[in-house]
């Protein structure tokens, strides 16, 4: 009796230990990760380098965030990501603005929307947070048109469930985005899926949650790379184990960094925020994303 009192002591202090680490270091310990993707068409010019951002979750008085996001931009790259989950709080909208304005200035950025840039986070169980894959249940709406408009004033091209092209160092790529599938705002049926009619660098896929069915139309039209976020990359991962959680139906093992489905190339972001309810990262530090798209080799 008395070891195994001694073991429970044990873990309840690694346990203790392990939310003060994650609450009070992790959560703000970002890294910027480097990866190579072997996916441009034969008629691309040159790389081409992406900035992947996703799940800042702006929160007031979080200005490690814009110096990290800084170093990000210094590393030269020609396109900008950003999937989704934006804003923290209602008061960050023109602070999230300004702070993607700086990040995209003097390159091309692609945005979609998240959850959170449509509905005010509500306090739940971090438990419940970990486990649920289902609509954000908050029914405050946030000023999202403010958003909106913010971001294309400011350069950003918004494109959920809209198509588009886009001149890059590296050639025209055709781009599609969706609207976030966590709250039902993917809508196929209103992009032009028409092949390109003329010759493409690359063609991308943009969605803030990368739910198999969005996954699914990407691959099934011919779409080169998806990138996405949401998963915050299960925001809590138990060593040799993972993460806990997608927080949709994408298999865990998926739940960050570079995979594939189907013939398609896709990449998580794990992200940089957290929701103001659940303020801990662990075993999964906050991050954003330099991809060097490279010519593809025979056979991928």
């Amino acid at each position: 009796m008395r070891a195994l009192g001694r073991f429970a002591a044990a873990g309840t202090g690694l346990a203790a230990a392990s939310l003060a680490w994650g609450m009070g270091v992790e959560r703000r310990w970002f890294t910027l990760r480097h990866a190579t993707v072997p996916v441009l068409r034969p008629d691309a010019r040159a790389p081409l380098r992406v900035l992947h951002v996703s799940d800042l979750h702006l929160l007031p008085r979080q200005d490690g965030v814009e110096r990290f996001l800084a170093a990000c931009v210094a590393t030269g790259p020609d396109l900008v990501v950003a999937t989704g989950d934006l804003v923290g709080s209602p008061d960050t909208i023109d602070a999230a603005v300004g702070l993607l304005a700086e990040v995209r200035a003097g390159r091309p950025g692609l945005a979609v929307l998240g959850s959170n840039d449509r509905y005010a986070p509500v306090p739940r169980s971090p438990l419940r947070y970990l486990a649920s894959s289902g609509r954000k249940p908050s029914s405050d709406l946030l000023d999202t048109s403010r958003l909106i408009r913010g971001l294309a004033a400011t350069g950003w091209e918004l494109v959920d469930n809209r198509r588009l092209r886009l001149d890059t160092p590296s050639g025209i790529i055709d781009v599609a985005g969706l609207g976030d599938p966590h709250i039902g705002r993917d809508r196929p049926e209103y992009v032009d899926w028409t092949p390109p009619g003329a010759p493409v660098a690359l063609r991308l896929g943009v969605v803030h949650s990368p739910y198999l069915r969005a996954l699914d139309t990407f691959a099934a039209q011919g779409l080169d790379l998806t990138l996405a976020g949401h998963t915050h990359g299960g925001q809590v991962r138990v060593p040799l184990v993972g993460p806990l959680s997608s927080n949709c139906d994408l298999p865990l093992g998926q739940a960050r960094g570079l995979s594939r489905h189907g013939a398609t190339w896709l990449h998580v972001s794990a992200g940089l925020g957290h929701s103001r309810y659940a303020p801990y990262r662990l075993a999964c530090r906050p991050e954003a994303t330099v991809l060097d798209l490279v010519a593809a080799r025979a056979g991928q």
